[in-house]
This record gives C-alpha cells, sequence and structure tokens, in this order.
C-alpha cells in the first residue's frame, strides 16, 4: 500500500529556508509570491491490507521518528 506524508512546520514557527526562496522568487520578478513555507514529501511502500491499521502504524513512525511534533504538522494520504 503507498502512503504519502507531508510534513510542514506549525504555522507559528519561521521558516528561514522558506523565507530565502521567497526572496529569490522576488529578485527573480515573480512579484505574485507573498509567502513560501518548506515542507518535506515522505513516500512509503507499506504491506497492508488494512487501512486503519497501516494509517495507525504511520502515525506512530511519524511521531516517533518522520516528523518533529514539537514543531511540524503531518498529513497522511493512503492511496
Amino acid at each position: 500500500m503507498k502512503v504519502v506524508v507531508n510534513v510542514a512546520l506549525k504555522s507559528s514557527v519561521l521558516d528561514p529556508q522558506g523565507k530565502a526562496v521567497a526572496h529569490a522568487l522576488k529578485a527573480l520578478k515573480f512579484d505574485e509570491i507573498n509567502d513560501v513555507r518548506i515542507g518535506k514529501r515522505i513516500v512509503l511502500d507499506i504491506e497492508g491490507d488494512d487501512k486503519e491499521q497501516v494509517k495507525k502504524r504511520v502515525e506512530e513512525m511519524c511521531e516517533e521518528l518522520l516528523a518533529n511534533t514539537v514543531i511540524e504538522d503531518y498529513e497522511i494520504e493512503i492511496a
């Protein structure tokens, strides 16, 4: 089963990498950019047929390793 985990900094956390990208885009004349937030996309291929059980296991993975839940939020998509 294919699972996608999107991890992003919480809105209250500063994103210096995002700020740098926003600045660079504006320097390249992409003036419509208001803000940029940088995140991670993690794609997992997991054995299992029970979507709820797979989601539970992926949540455990996120809480223990894939996301720093103090400063990051995550979303799980099961394909």
